[in-house]
């Protein structure tokens, strides 16, 4: 029976590398699949990895209809074994949907790659589908870390090097330092009071005298 498995985690976790060495290992098993992705820090049409892994990749639109697309691949003789869907995140509700319906109505397995919640700590939608609607669920085990040293679980969202949880749930941006949208992962604790790794750096490098003499 063929599966969605939705695989989720923080940034730095690993996700792209994943999606990338799953389609290795179906490429390399003779295995024929499309990936798809949507607003990769790469650009449009390519599924990155920070390791430095790149592919060429389907660009998930807005009104792209999935289902659709693999029909009229299909109809035209191509061979279709898998499909890969990295930055799942980013899809509407109603293409997840059309996810599901390409593995009960073709069977194909589908898997599919993203973050749960963004900056606010809120789902996305297409995540939110995902739980709802995936065969599985599964947490990615390689472990992001917060700059503290803890597990990481939460992504936050700096704009000019300062965290901020009110604005647009999508803005794409890098986590390169200098960068004016960037995004750090933090454990629970430092998220909710908005300490990222710059906050802490500044407050270890503080001017005033140890309150004590030695």
């Amino acid at each position: 029976m063929a599966e969605l498995i939705y695989y989720c985690g923080t940034m730095d976790s690993g996700k792209s590398t994943l999606a990338l060495q799953t389609a290795h290992n179906h490429q390399s098993r003779g295995r024929s699949g499309l990936i798809f992705t949507s607003k990769d820090r790469a650009g449009t049409g390519v599924i990155s990895s920070r390791l430095g892994l790149q592919s060429p990749a389907i660009e998930v639109a807005p009104t792209l209809d999935i289902h659709r697309y693999v029909v009229d691949h299909l109809s035209v003789g191509e061979r279709i074994d898998y499909i890969i869907c990295d930055e799942a995140q980013f899809y509407e509700s109603a293409q997840i949907d059309q996810l599901a319906k390409i593995v009960d109505g073709l069977s194909i397995d589908v898997f599919a790659f993203g973050i749960l919640t963004d900056f606010r700590t809120s789902l996305f939608p297409g995540s939110a589908r995902l739980v709802e609607l995936a065969d599985r669920v599964n947490t990615l085990q390689v472990e992001a870390l917060c700059w503290c040293g803890a597990r990481a679980t939460h992504n936050a969202r700096t704009v000019g090097g300062v965290m901020v949880v009110e604005g647009e749930q999508v803005v794409v941006g890098d986590v390169a330092t200098g960068s004016e949208v960037a995004y750090e992962v933090l454990c629970r604790r430092h998220h909710m009071r908005q300490v990222t790794a710059r906050g802490s750096r500044a407050a270890h490098t503080s001017t005033e005298p140890l309150p004590f003499t030695l």
